[in-house]
């Protein structure tokens, strides 16, 4: 695991290589053999200097999650971190100089091993990512990263990228300071070789180690870095309305540990690490962004028997922002694109949409000029369905019509390849139901993208009555092809995304019916960790949107239809206000030309506000149970799985990752107290809190959706 070498100037080279895992990660026993390695090179009297290097692509790439997920006690919480910390304080203060050898990413626990390394080498390579990422998943970096980075480049320097989890490519940390050379990648070795026979025996003191250190830029308490600290924890609340411990752990152990010796700052750091590991927290963004996203990301759920379909060629049939979104994210990915429209100027515009987002990446130094042209290239603009011939998938982003999406499924048909995949974008409509004019229903699939397509990582994967199982697995073959992020979804209207995505703006449109102030709705929405405050986000979308699918809901359903609480709402604002959102410069906010947009004083006119105004924990509750609720529905119906719904809900529209997602908010909260809450606003508010049999019955046995 890690190979120790001295050559006969009696410089040791350790190589990491943890052969168990696909990468080299920190665990139990990688750490135990770093540990007994670096103790025999300082004990080894012929060793003069050591060199840390990796033999696989990456130098380190963090810590295995797997050591943090199974910590569920503060004393398990140091018995894991504790040792590597310690590790790499006696690596750093042994008076034996040690150099790190840079031969990929270094991230977390990795890149905590080159600052405690006397020098820093890195490879020449742009691949090369450095960072101390932890605080993605809820953590921090608990082997010295909080308090040995502001010692080496200052407070100020540091914070980004513990933080935001900011990485930085090696021409990028040397700027930083990071690292002190980036030399061609055959030379790594034999530069750190020279160095420490030249130069190691005048550095194995840390500045911090003197007696005269002082931090770059200021301490915790000079005026500069207090002004950051004061500026970093408003913005930082603001951004995650304290539901989120991690930013403010880090901002704690900076603050704090910088204001005492190393050793102190060690001992705060683990402190604070244990109260985040511990965390349930911690526990939901580990399990929903690493372990469920990278099985999502795997296709863990496709159909083994199915060979794999290799994508060269695709067509989208309509070039308005999605058809062009999903043109252009095909070419970025490598693939021929046919992008057709009823006008060659309409497909020339949707290719246009493609140009313009390279245009701005090749300005700001993003894109290679010729990488921009050749992925142009990959895209034709056409109006002749003869060009779908030699296309593996043909999608089509028509209006949301079911004539015009028939007719299109008839005209491509006809063009296509007998074994090709046929795609609708639909957002809405039925997939069983599209799927009756085709001639071929068992590789008809649904593909619902995001808008925008080239920003949102999620794909639904719709699998209607007659979808067959080789279809599903060629659909998920495709998004990983274009790299998205796929969830399977069983025929509903609505689908999964939309149909429990749907229930907050419908319940601030319920509100604001109720009399309920739209500002107390607003920052019930903030406070509950939404990315937009939900009248902002109807605005940003158009309630007009909202309002087709519920006249089309009105004519599908006929007699049948129930009218909803929001209805009145939507159509107040549409058909008798023509208030339909940003786009129109007017919705539920006003937006000036002159200043920034503000909720509008008329809605207090069209929706009088209630006597009795209801607390902003009640407004929060019901704004994310109702999301959760229509998620447990989906669960119960067999539309989705519960790890989908949870993927579902943080890819596709913002739900807090710190919950776990939707049914991971169920968890969080607790299924019996989450079906008492529900049951109280049953009584109050209607049977749209009424509680699914198959979550009372989890509640009842004292069961939980995910696993902790």
């Amino acid at each position: 695991m890690i190979d120790y070498h001295i050559d006969a100037d009696g410089i040791v080279t350790l190589t990491i290589d943890v052969a168990d895992r696909p990468m080299n990660v920190l665990n139990h026993a990688s750490i135990a053999a770093f540990d007994a390695a670096v103790k025999k090179a300082i004990a080894d009297p012929a060793a003069k200097g050591v060199i840390v290097t990796s033999s696989r692509p990456e130098f380190v790439a963090g810590g295995d999650l797997d050591l943090i997920r199974n910590i569920r006690t503060a004393e398990e919480s140091f018995a894991a971190g504790g040792p590597f910390s310690k590790t790499l304080r006696l690596l750093e203060t042994s008076g034996k100089p040690f150099v790190a050898a840079i031969n990929g990413s270094a991230l977390g626990g990795g890149l905590e091993i080159c600052l405690a390394c006397h020098r820093r080498i890195v490879a020449d390579d742009p691949g090369i990512q450095l960072g101390l990422p932890e605080v993605t998943l809820g953590l921090l970096p608990a082997a010295g990263g909080t308090q040995r980075l502001p010692r080496m480049i200052g407070i100020k320097n540091a914070l980004p990228y513990l933080l935001e989890g900011r990485k930085a490519d090696p021409a990028k940390a040397l700027e930083a300071g990071i690292v002190d050379e980036v030399v061609p990648a055959a030379q790594l070795l034999e530069r750190a070789r020279t160095w420490l026979l030249a130069d190691g025996v005048k550095a194995v003191q840390k500045p911090w180690d003197g007696k005269n250190f002082k931090f770059p830029g200021g301490g915790p308490q000079t005026p500069g870095p207090t002004q950051i600290f004061f500026a970093a924890g408003g913005a930082l609340l603001a951004k995650t309305q304290g539901l989120i411990p991690a930013p403010e752990a880090i901002l704690a152990c900076v603050y704090d540990g910088c204001q005492v010796d190393l050793d102190t700052g060690l001992r705060i750091e683990q402190r604070q690490f244990a109260r985040l590991a511990t965390s349930q927290s911690t526990k939901n963004m580990i399990r929903t962004l690493f372990y469920d996203m990278g099985e999502a990301n795997r296709l863990a759920d496709r159909a083994k028997d199915v060979p794999v379909r290799k994508y060269t060629k695709v067509a989208v049939l309509g070039a308005g922002m999605m058809g062009a979104g999903l043109a252009h994210v095909s070419a970025v990915a490598g693939l021929e694109v046919v992008l057709l429209d009823t006008t060659l100027d309409a497909a020339e515009k949707g290719k246009a949409y493609g140009a313009k987002i390279m245009d701005a990446q090749v300005a700001k130094g993003r894109m290679a000029q010729d990488k921009r042209d050749a992925t142009l290239a990959r895209v034709k603009a056409s109006t002749d369905y003869a060009d779908l011939a030699g296309c593996e998938i043909v999608i089509e982003a028509v209006f949301e019509d079911r004539a015009v999406k028939a007719e299109v499924t008839r005209r491509a048909e006809a063009a296509m390849a007998p074994d090709a995949i046929f795609a609708s974008n639909t957002s809405t409509l039925p997939i069983t139901g599209l799927a009756e004019v085709s001639q071929r229903p068992a590789q008809f699939v649904g593909l619902h993208f995001f808008s925008p397509v080239e920003k949102m990582p999620l794909v639904e994967v719709i699998r209607g009555t007659k979808t067959s199982e080789a279809t599903i697995a060629q659909a998920l073959d495709f998004a990983k092809r274009i790299r998205k992020t796929p969830i399977v979804v069983n025929d509903c209207p609505a689908f999964y995304a939309n149909r429990a995505f749907g229930m907050f703006p419908y319940e601030a449109m319920t509100l604001l019916g109720e009399g309920v102030k739209p500002a107390l709705i607003e920052n019930a929405g903030r406070m509950a960790g939404m990315p937009m405050p939900p009248l902002a986000l109807i605005d940003e979308f158009s309630v007009e949107l909202l309002h087709k699918a519920l006249k089309q809901a009105r004519i599908d359903q006929g007699a049948a239809y129930r009218p909803q609480p929001q209805d009145a709402v939507m159509d107040t604002m549409v058909e008798k206000l023509g208030r339909i959102g940003r786009k129109a410069g007017q919705g539920f906010y006003e937006y000036p030309a002159d200043g920034q947009k503000r909720l509008w004083p008329g809605l207090a006119e069209h929706f009088p506000l209630a006597k009795e105004q209801p607390t902003v924990d009640e407004v929060r509750d019901r704004l994310m149970m109702a999301q959760s609720l229509e998620a447990a529905r989906c669960v119960a119906e067999g539309i989705v799985t519960e790890r989908d719904a949870d993927v579902g809900s943080l890819l596709g529209w913002g739900f807090p990752s710190v919950l776990g997602g939707v049914l991971g908010y169920i968890d969080t909260v607790g299924p019996a107290r989450f079906v008492q809450r529900c049951d109280e606003l049953a009584r109050r508010h209607g049977e749209r809190f009424a509680v699914p049999p198959a979550l009372r019955e989890l509640a009842a046995t004292g069961g939980h959706y995910r696993e902790a």
